[in-house]
């Protein structure tokens, strides 16, 4: 045997022992991670004795080494390539990190930790807490994109992510420390899924029945369901991985609704920055206006702002008051209404339609820029904006008009009748906005006419707009079946807008998400009238039709529900949020290109 051959044995042994070494310690930080998260969890969901919290420190800080090795081995091991150098920097900043999180109280480390000048305004277990779920974080996020290929389903992913995101939160708030007096497995998974699919609906109070590891658990919960946790996953797993594979960027082209596979880390940082830019900014414009005398101290203050801010941005409608928005003190503070309702209407528009208009605005100051500091001629770009965002907007637009006044006119000697003028235009305005899957209420919907109960109906079953974080049919399917009607009344064989043809798959779709919502929403209230029959007909449709489209209104009987009757409600928020073709989709698998064609007849439609 030749030397050359032997080093090439060698070569190939050294590179599988390598491959398996660094497959281990990468399934032992992973390990590592999922540990530590579950410590977590049972660290601050239970009560505790001394001698079971130092047991908790002990086993922290294994699972501080076993990630401290893991980070080693990583710069160790692995090379700096272009595209993992985020992930090498991680390794290097958690190095000395971890180490001096080490619990000197077990001999790990001689740092004291509570004398500590540099972390004295941080506990140490918060600290140690935050590092084990940002290594979980990573690393779930890398393993993710593994998980996705082309051979992939994304209806079944996209659908199976919001089932684990439920189960996951179900059993969060099951955890003792989360409630005042503990809650019943079926009330539990209905306020996960009301908080993953941002409906609203609550079978308890969330302000009394939540203690504030509760409440954060809910709000975490609206958050990751707003957006979807494939998202985050997918955005923190392009960061630090500095790719993917070309079957996972297809998979998340689908899911994100991205033309190009080159943009789909690009939408993502987008995505997630638009989130928090307007969530934190809304904030702080519902502190601006809260009065601190309802709040203990300023900390509550900018909780319940925060917690406010993101729930009206998600579409969620949970709120931290027993009585909603409709709360004494609160009522008729219509700065603050305004603030929840623009928020509502950032995050029911949708991300294409947001980022389109923006590309619009920034040509536009850039070239009026070039105009006045460089006297350059004003350039034309043709059809910055789509049809589809036209669509959005225009329907939107409408829709709040429509409801704005019709709910001024039904409610003005209702219940607006104790409002001042600007107060009757501020609470209709609201009241506008909220059942298109928002879900607040700032009026007592006990007083309303049933004109306008028929007129929250119709509201919230059309909802939000597409790749938006509200439910409903969607502003694009109503709109484009009411012009595909206006098309055939007017004797033409096609649906046009603007220069534009809007395509046959577009009209078929539209229709068939229709009748699907029809189909669902005729089902459960037909079950939900033998189950919970003594609620009264109106209250079950309204509830259920709250239900579908993911609003969170009701007419006050969601906690008077049988068992029965709230898993009716939990199955259509699941299918209302995922959506029901979606589902289909997903489940019979999408047909192939047919390379033949069937003679075709007309069947008698009148």
């Amino acid at each position: 045997m030749s030397i050359r051959l032997k080093i090439l044995r060698i070569q190939d042994f050294v590179r599988r022992w390598r491959r398996a070494i660094l497959q281990f310690l990468d399934g032992m930080g992973l390990f590592a991670s999922i540990l530590g998260f579950l410590v977590f969890i049972y660290h601050i969901g239970f009560i505790h004795s001394q001698s079971q919290i130092d047991h908790i420190h002990i086993a922290y800080n294994v699972i501080l080494l076993l990630i401290l090795l893991s980070n080693l081995a990583g710069l160790v091991l692995l090379t700096w390539r272009d595209k993992s150098w985020k992930l090498r920097l991680a390794e290097v900043f958690m190095i000395p990190l971890v180490w001096v999180l080490f619990d000197s109280r077990t001999g790990f480390s001689g740092m004291d930790w509570s004398s500590s000048r540099y972390f004295g305004y941080i506990t140490h277990d918060l600290a140690v807490q935050l590092v084990i779920v940002f290594v979980l974080l990573v690393e779930i996020s890398t393993s993710s994109l593994k998980l996705s290929n082309r051979n992939s389903n994304p209806a079944l992913l996209f659908a199976g992510s919001f089932l684990f995101l439920v189960l996951f939160g179900t059993g969060l708030l099951m955890l003792p420390n989360a409630t005042v007096s503990g809650i019943a497995f079926t009330d539990a998974f209905f306020t996960a899924t009301s908080a993953v699919c941002v409906t609203g609906l609550i079978v308890v109070d969330t302000a009394t029945y939540f203690t504030p590891l509760g409440q954060t658990i809910i709000l975490l919960l609206i958050q990751l369901g707003g957006l979807g946790i494939m998202t985050f996953t997918s955005f923190f797993g392009y960061f630090f991985k500095g790719g993917s594979s070309f079957g996972n960027e297809f998979l998340l082209k689908e899911m994100l609704n991205e033309d190009k596979l080159g943009e789909i880390f690009r939408t993502l940082m987008k995505i997630i920055f638009l989130t928090f830019f307007i969530e934190i900014a809304g904030a702080l414009l519902i502190y601006s206006t809260m009065d601190l005398r309802l709040f203990d101290n300023r900390m509550q203050m900018a909780a319940f702002s925060v917690f406010h801010s993101v729930s009206a941005y998600c579409n969620a409608g949970f709120s931290l008051l027993t009585n909603n928005l409709f709360e004494t003190g609160y009522n008729k503070n219509f700065n603050f209404h305004w603030v929840v309702a623009w928020l509502v209407i950032a995050g029911g528009l949708g991300f294409p339609i947001i980022f389109n208009y923006f590309r619009l605005l920034r040509y536009w100051i850039v070239n009026r820029a070039k105009q006045w500091i460089f006297s350059k001629p004003y350039v034309y770009l043709p059809r910055i904006i789509n049809a589809n965002s036209r669509i959005v907007l225009i329907t939107t637009l409408i829709l709040i008009v429509f409801g704005w006044i019709m709910f001024f006119v039904l409610e003005y000697h209702n219940s607006l009748s104790d409002l001042s003028l600007y107060g009757k235009i501020s609470a209709a305005f609201f009241a506008s906005v909220t059942p298109r899957t928002a879900g607040f209420n700032t009026i007592d919907m006990g007083l309303m006419t049933q004109a306008t109960i028929l007129l929250y109906l119709f509201l919230m079953w059309i909802g939000a707009s597409p790749a938006s974080t509200g439910g409903g049919i969607k502003t694009t399917t109503f709109a484009v079946a009411v012009m595909n009607v206006a098309a055939l009344a007017r004797g033409k064989d096609r649906v046009e807008m603007k220069g534009r043809e809007i395509s046959q798959i577009s009209s078929r779709r539209a229709f068939a998400v229709i009748l699907l919502s029809l189909a669902v929403i005729g089902v459960a209230v037909f079950i939900l009238s033998l189950t919970d029959a003594e609620l009264g007909l109106k209250n079950i449709v309204f509830e259920t039709v709250s239900a579908y489209s993911t609003v969170g209104l009701s007419l006050g009987i969601t906690a008077k529900l049988s068992t029965a009757g709230k898993w009716i409600i939990i199955f259509t928020m699941f299918l209302g949020r995922v959506g029901t073709l979606t589902l289909l989709v997903g489940i019979l698998r999408r047909a192939r290109f047919l390379q033949y064609k069937y003679p075709s007849e007309h069947i008698m439609i009148n």
